[in-house]
């Protein structure tokens, strides 16, 4: 499997139902995260939650960098 295809399985098993986008160049990704359980949490949190389901590609090297972008669909 892809990077792009794992990353993606990973972010959409943790928050089902959101909007999802996720671009890959080389082991760095950009990712977009638009769900309803961010709501009423602050952007550091926010971050964390998606990291978490990041964490073992993180770990083993298959991801060294990601930008990410959490929000909220009303805050878009």
């Amino acid at each position: 499997m892809d990077l792009q295809t794992e990353i993606e399985n990973r972010l959409t098993n943790g928050f089902e139902g959101a909007e999802i986008e996720v671009g890959v160049q080389g082991n760095h990704a950009s990712v977009k995260v638009v769900s309803e359980r961010f709501d009423g949490l602050r952007p550091v949190e926010r971050q964390r939650l998606v990291y978490s389901c990041l964490n073992e590609l993180i770990r083993n090297g298959s991801l060294h960098a990601v930008t990410i972008a959490a929000s909220v669909p009303k805050a878009q």
